[in-house]
């Protein structure tokens, strides 16, 4: 069962089923994830078209060109975390997308649709097998590709659980004024 303690005081783990929910829900596409410690995530694993590395390295300086000109350019996704992982087992390279985000599964999947659509920004998963030409027309067959290669983790662990990215920011601007403050009185 789900510990639903949400003290962000406290440290928290969550050991999740191997479906990756407790009970099933129907969301818009799919099964609701729970919140965890960590709050929401995935972890996307899929096979690199053959030649694609490159490109997929490339698109990471593409966001990151894109955060340095506009920093609130993935605002709208809620992330904490991102992580993108290229590794090769064997039998060909794999990328693994990792994200953990304050929005639950589906709605990240709209908001990244959204953004890349509005952005004009193209997405790194056009690089690998099996991700639809026409994302940008067939939504439901990009989310259908998300929710086919989404690999739900068996345990989450956060030192300041259930805590928001918005939260975080907030009691850092709390914390940068209270040293002014006391910057000031000195």
């Amino acid at each position: 069962m789900a510990t639903t303690n949400q003290d962000w005081s406290t440290p928290a783990a969550m050991a999740i089923p191997e479906t990756g929910y407790f009970e099933y829900e129907q969301g818009r596409y799919g099964p609701v994830y729970p919140r965890t410690p960590a709050n929401y995530g995935f972890s996307i694993v899929a096979k690199v078209k053959p030649g694609r590395e490159a490109a997929i390295r490339e698109h990471g300086r593409v966001i990151q060109a894109a955060v340095e000109q506009d920093p609130t350019v993935l605002a709208s996704l809620r992330l904490h975390y991102l992580r993108w992982v290229l590794f090769d087992i064997g039998d060909g390279l794999t990328f693994q997308y990792q994200g953990i985000f304050d929005t639950d599964f589906d709605k990240y999947l709209e908001d990244a649709l959204d953004l890349f659509l509005s952005t004009g920004i193209t997405t790194a998963f056009v690089n690998l097998e099996g991700f639809p030409e026409d994302w940008r027309t067939d939504r439901a067959a990009a989310i259908e590709f998300f929710r086919t290669h989404q690999f739900p983790s068996f345990l989450e662990y956060g030192e300041y659980p259930y805590v928001t990215s918005d939260e975080i920011k907030k009691a850092l601007r709390l914390k940068a004024a209270f040293s002014d403050m006391l910057d000031e009185m000195q």
